[in-house]
């Protein structure tokens, strides 16, 4: 990644080496790791703690999960921290070109079977409970909009209505739910296999023709506007699955077999339907329930800081950090300066519930911008290069620590050095600073100091944050007693 220096700053460097001529230098393992600090001696480098104050909010923001992300499908029931999740999917298949038929004399095509295939692409949650999966017709009278990329945390009742069930309810084991499967169609792994009403199979194959929907795109979408496949939340699953559309795996098959020309020799085959990343619809929706949650009861209502703070991937939730005794800092040369946070684990459910659903692989730290009301990067430390940011060596990345009597307690560091040092140097604002959890995002970016003269959107996607509601963690806040929140400033004076 690329550093950024200003003119200041080699004025300081040659201070630094002054430093560091005279007193012993060392390797410093610090909660980032790496780095070349000065041996903390009390007299040249000092080390100090700074107070954080926290609270806790729920993101009102809308989350839009993309045609080509992994989106989630699935039900929790039993997180007494986070409380309930309910995902469903909305999404269209069509054939791959129009006017569509299916191969072989008609009158002599026999039918076999239809079956919805689903590319899974991993869990969140307890595997060990099957999950019930229900899959419908979305009704004529709602269609899906392939234009619209709607909203997962749709702001009122979902858009669609849920038509004719197209199968029995479906139980799958999600333990073996990455199996092979092995056919003279099918030589693949990770299919979520669900067989579908053979009255499915007669109207796709016998019914279905070019004097009617197949004749085209928009003919078809009047006959079929899609699938609607939802989880069983009576059924006592706890995981979300992940699925995604656009991969191969993912097709509605119609097993047949026909004779071409009329003859007793016959033909068994197979025509799929896909997901057409340009011309499909879709959408995924995700309902949280926090009622009777611990998380609840600390979702702020007032101004008293939250000593727990709750991290929930979007659409969920984020947490403010302020660090007062910053803009009050006199000058002072900063060698590391890292915002640290950890998991206060739950003894409870530590071999359950706690080990199940993971903490998110990657928090976003960033400042808030009220006046435009969006996300501005941590000015001088979170860079942008050709590469991507920096978030290797700014922080964010989910990594673990044996501490406090625990072996595995996830934690979350941000060096956030030349923001502080632009603050006690040039005397720059202490903003408001926000942690959350993103999944599809934005942030407004500023170059560091001095080509901080320009301002650009930058997107976060899946690739490089989390997946869609993949990720739950507590961490200590600020006022917590073993798992508190700091801001550790490693420092001399001039």
């Amino acid at each position: 990644m690329h550093s950024f220096f200003t003119l200041r700053r080699l004025s300081i460097s040659v201070i630094v080496f002054l430093v560091l001529a005279i007193g012993c230098t060392k390797i410093r393992s610090t909660d980032l790791g790496g780095g070349l600090i000065p041996a903390i001696d009390g007299v040249l480098t000092k080390d100090t703690l700074l107070d954080v104050i926290t609270d806790n909010f729920d993101d009102t923001d809308s989350l839009r999960i993309y045609k080509a992300d992994n989106q989630v499908l699935g039900s929790i029931t039993n997180d007494p921290i986070f409380g309930k999740t309910r995902a469903s999917m909305f999404f269209e298949v069509k054939p791959n070109v129009f006017p569509y038929y299916i191969p072989g004399n008609k009158d002599s095509i026999v039918i076999d079977s239809a079956v919805l295939i689903l590319s899974y692409r991993g869990l969140f949650g307890d595997s060990m409970l099957p999950m019930r999966i229900n899959v419908n017709e979305i009704s004529n009278n709602t269609p899906i909009d392939p234009a619209i990329a709607y909203p997962a945390n749709y702001p009122s009742s979902q858009p669609f209505t849920i038509g004719q069930s197209l199968a029995a309810p479906t139980v799958i084991d999600l333990r073996r739910v990455g199996d092979s499967v092995n056919n003279r169609y099918e030589n693949a792994k990770n299919q979520i296999r669900i067989k579908l009403n053979n009255s499915v199979a007669k109207r796709f194959i016998k019914d279905y023709d070019t004097t009617n929907a197949y004749i085209s795109d928009s003919v078809f979408r009047t006959y079929f506007a899609g699938f609607a496949v939802t989880a069983d939340h009576n059924f006592g699953t706890n995981a979300l699955l992940k699925i995604n559309l656009a991969d191969t795996n993912t097709k509605f098959a119609l097993y047949y077999s026909s004779s071409s020309t009329g003859a007793t020799q016959r033909d068994t085959s197979v025509a799929y339907f896909r997901f057409n990343l340009s011309t499909a619809g879709n959408a995924n929706l995700i309902v949280r329930d926090r009622s009777g949650s611990e998380m609840a009861k600390h979702l702020t209502t007032t101004t008293k800081p939250d000593s727990l703070i709750y991290l929930q991937t979007s659409p969920g939730t984020y947490v403010r950090v302020r660090v007062p005794g910053l803009q009050g800092l006199s000058n002072r040369i900063i060698h590391r300066a890292e915002l640290i946070t950890e998991q206060v684990p739950d003894d409870a459910n530590l071999l359950t519930i706690d080990a199940q659903m993971i903490p998110p692989r990657y928090l976003l730290l960033s400042r808030w911008d009220s006046v435009n009301n969006n996300k501005r990067n941590v000015p001088n430390d979170y860079s942008i290069s050709s590469t991507g940011p920096n978030i290797e060596t700014f922080g964010g990345f989910l990594t673990y620590k044996s501490i406090n009597g625990y072996d595995k307690v996830a934690a979350y560091t941000f060096d956030i050095s030349r923001y502080v040092q632009g603050i006690v140097t040039r005397k720059d604002t202490s903003f408001t600073l926000r942690l959350s959890v993103p999944v599809n995002d934005s942030i407004r970016y500023t170059p560091p100091y001095p080509g901080n003269l320009s301002t650009q959107t930058y997107l976060i996607t899946p690739s490089n944050s989390n997946d869609a509601a993949d990720g739950r963690v507590r961490l200590g806040g600020g006022t917590h007693s073993r798992f508190r929140m700091r801001l550790r400033v490693i420092f001399s004076r001039l």
